[in-house]
C-alpha cells in the first residue's frame, strides 16, 4: 500500500523541527523526506541526513532538469525536494514527512492531491521573537528579517488540512501525532491493510 504523505511548514521559529525530530524518533513508521539546499549547513547538521547540502550551479542544474516536486528560494538560499526520492519512498508504502514553507506546500499540494497538510503556529509573535533570539545564531538584522516574513507566512495557514498551536510542547507533539494517527485509520488506509480481513469478515 502506498505510504501518506504529511507536509508540515511553519514560520522561522515556531517549533517545526523540533516536533518533526519527536514524532520521528516515537514513531518508526515515519520516515522525514530530505531536501536539497544551496545554504551552508549550521553546527551539527549531516549532509545526506538533514539536507543535501549542494552549490547553486548544481541545484541550478537539477531544476533544469525539472528533478524537483517543489522549490523556494527561502531567506536568499534554494530548497527543493527531489520529485524521484519522494515518489520511490511513498511507493515502498512508508509515510513521509516533508519540511516545507507554504509556497513548496501551495507545488506539491498541485501534485499529489491526497498529501495531508499542517501548520504549525507559535502563540504569539513575543514567543516567536523570544525563540528566535533563543536560538543564538541569526544576527539582529536576519531576526528582523525573519520576523517580518513570518507574519506573511503564518498568513497562510488557512490553506492546510489542519492547524496546530505550538504553546505547550507536549501538547502541540500530541495534537501532531493524533493527526498523523487519524489519517492511517481512514478508510481506504485501513482497507489497504486489512483487506483480506474485511473481505472475510463480509463474505
Amino acid at each position: 500500500m502506498k505510504g501518506t504523505l504529511f507536509i508540515i511548514s511553519a514560520p522561522s521559529g515556531a517549533g517545526k523541527t523540533s516536533l518533526v525530530k519527536a514524532i520521528l524518533e516515537k514513531d518508526p513508521q515515519l520516515q522525514v523526506s530530505i531536501s536539497y539546499t544551496t545554504r551552508s549547513p549550521r553546527p551539527q547538521e549531516i549532509n545526506g541526513v538533514h539536507y543535501h547540502f549542494v552549490t547553486v550551479s548544481t541545484f541550478q542544474e537539477m531544476l533544469e532538469k525539472e528533478d524537483f516536486l517543489e522549490h523556494a528560494n527561502v531567506f536568499d538560499n534554494y530548497y527543493g525536494t527531489s520529485h524521484v526520492g519522494l515518489e520511490q519512498q511513498l511507493e515502498q508504502g512508508k509515510d513521509i514527512i516533508l519540511e516545507i514553507d507554504w509556497q513548496g506546500a501551495q507545488q506539491v499540494r498541485q501534485k499529489i492531491a491526497d498529501a495531508v497538510s499542517i501548520f504549525v503556529l507559535p502563540p504569539s509573535k513575543e514567543t516567536l521573537e523570544q525563540r528566535l533570539r533563543n536560538r543564538a545564531q541569526d544576527s539582529e538584522e536576519i531576526i528582523a528579517r525573519r520576523l517580518k516574513d513570518a507574519v506573511s507566512d503564518m498568513s497562510h495557514y488557512n490553506e492546510f488540512d489542519y492547524v496546530v498551536i505550538n504553546d505547550d510542547f507536549d501538547i502541540a507533539f500530541n495534537e501532531l501525532q493524533n493527526i498523523i494517527k487519524s489519517q492511517r485509520l481512514r478508510l481506504e488506509n485501513q482497507y489497504g491493510r486489512f483487506k483480506e480481513q474485511i473481505n472475510q469478515l463480509i463474505s
